[in-house]
């Protein structure tokens, strides 16, 4: 039996959440009061309800069960590129660049490229996720690309960031190569629509699918993310089976015993009286990429100008990303003694996977000194606890998401807890939270800049806009 399979390991894996900090009884008058959920039941039954019902739309919840025969090729796949390349370099932007980032750094040695080739499990991971031309310049300075496999994702096969990379990259191989490059070039995509299952195709490479149903952001647990990690030796089956526990627990239709439906109602909550700013503030290094993958979730479902029956919206809550302790000397005295205007959630670790004692010295400075016979962990910990009191004391909404430790289970049970919190959030707010059309604008706009067939109309849009005032203009 695999340890993920052993329900003892299963229930001490088990994410725990306090949100005693948000509730009136720790609070007063600025918290939640128990009647404002109670007073809620028939909204959050009614979301739960339809959340439920349409399910079989919601495809990224099956990923977690149905991907067996996908999870062995991937497998196979990611065992070969491990005995035959150095680096491992993955093209994507938006959700296929941060699930990526999120789990390898969650997941691998927080120092992973920098080891030796014989304390690493897979290849150098790069992930370039920007089409900044020194970026792209600086990875070419730094790998060897007749020792690195290259790993193009774009679900819709059409990204320009992407695509702009895949042509850099695939005409430096075809320049190496000749005409096959199959065994450098990897592409995730849709099975049928988008030029890149074309190029795909054309260039006979190894290809995996991002299934119907499944946008960018909620992708991590699809080949998107699964393929980076099993070749960075993470385990990906234990990372799906966290998802699985995690999606029964939310099948849970007591929303205060649902932890993905408890937590986007109090957001809910906190964003009609004023809160639209959602910090997310991990106490482990190890969990810093969470936030950022956290970041487009949260703002690009709920960030919508309509709800669904096309009445004005303008709703979604900004995500902000820090880090304890690091920004408790960069942000924090904003949080306790700033605007009400927003949420922290710390996210927390009961045990770390290391344990740096604190050894004895300089006893003559007492202010040193009584930080001697404790360790690391004692302090990032106190160092947590120390900043949830600061900031529930100055009356501001807290909670804290606690991981027993960091592994694949619970990295699993964390990335599908937020996305169906998302989810359940988008249905409160009565708006569409798997749609970007906002996105959408910014894209045409960049495809028509650059004569992309097409886009006329936009080009005359753009070409007609007034001549920048010289007044409001320096340097």
């Amino acid at each position: 039996m695999k340890r993920y399979e052993d329900p003892a390991f299963q229930t001490r894996m088990r994410l725990r959440i306090d949100y005693n900090n948000m509730m009136a009884l720790q609070l007063g008058d600025r918290g939640i009061a128990d009647a404002e959920l109670d007073a809620l039941a028939p909204r959050l039954a009614a979301a739960a309800e339809a959340l439920e019902a349409n399910r079989s739309q919601m495809r990224w919840r099956d990923l977690p069960h149905n991907q067996n025969q996908i999870v062995e090729e991937i497998e196979k796949t990611a065992a070969d590129i491990r005995l035959r390349c150095e680096n491992f370099v993955v093209l994507g932007i938006g959700g296929s660049a941060l699930g990526p980032i999120a789990v390898q750094q969650a997941l691998s040695h927080l120092r992973y490229n920098d080891l030796p080739n014989e304390k690493r499990r897979g290849p150098r991971l790069f992930v370039i996720d920007n089409v900044d031309p020194e970026s792209m310049a600086a990875l070419l300075d730094v790998i060897d690309v007749q020792k690195t496999v290259f790993n193009v994702i774009t679900k819709s096969g059409g990204t320009s960031e992407t695509m702009s990379q895949l042509l850099i990259v695939s005409d430096i191989l075809h320049r190496i190569y000749g005409e096959d490059i199959s065994g450098h070039l990897i592409a995730i995509t849709d099975e049928v629509r988008g030029n890149l299952i074309k190029i795909a195709r054309l260039e006979q490479l190894t290809t995996f699918y991002v299934p119907d149903g499944v946008g960018g952001r909620f992708s991590e647990l699809c080949p998107v993310g699964l393929l980076t990690a099993a070749v960075c030796g993470i385990d990906i089956r234990e990372l799906l089976a966290g998802a699985a526990y995690m999606d029964e627990w939310c099948r849970e239709r007591d929303v205060r015993k649902n932890p993905a439906y408890l937590l986007a109602t109090l957001a809910y909550i906190a964003m009609q009286r004023g809160c639209n700013i959602n910090v997310l503030m991990p106490y482990a290094d190890s969990l810093k990429y969470i936030s950022d993958w956290f970041a487009q979730l949260w703002a690009e479902s709920l960030g919508k100008r309509v709800h669904r029956d096309g009445s004005p919206a303008h709703t979604g809550q900004t995500p902000v990303k820090a880090l304890g302790v690091t920004d408790q000397h960069s942000q924090v005295q904003l949080y306790t003694e700033g605007p009400f205007d927003k949420v922290i959630t710390f996210l927390g670790v009961d045990r770390y996977r290391t344990e740096v004692p604190i050894p004895k010295g300089y006893s003559h400075l007492p202010d040193v000194s009584f930080l001697c016979g404790h360790s690391l962990n004692e302090l990032i910990q106190a160092e947590q606890r120390a900043t949830e009191y600061a900031v529930m004391k100055s009356g501001h909404l807290s909670h804290t998401i606690t991981l027993p430790e960091v592994n694949p289970f619970t990295i699993g049970e964390l990335l599908y807890m937020f996305e169906v919190m998302t989810a359940f959030a988008g249905e409160l707010l009565n708006i569409n939270a798997f749609d970007q059309p906002g996105v959408e604008e910014g894209k045409n706009a960049t495809y028509a800049l650059l004569g992309k067939p097409g886009y006329d109309e936009k080009r005359a849009e753009l070409a007609a806009q007034p001549e920048r005032a010289p007044q409001y203009i320096i340097g």
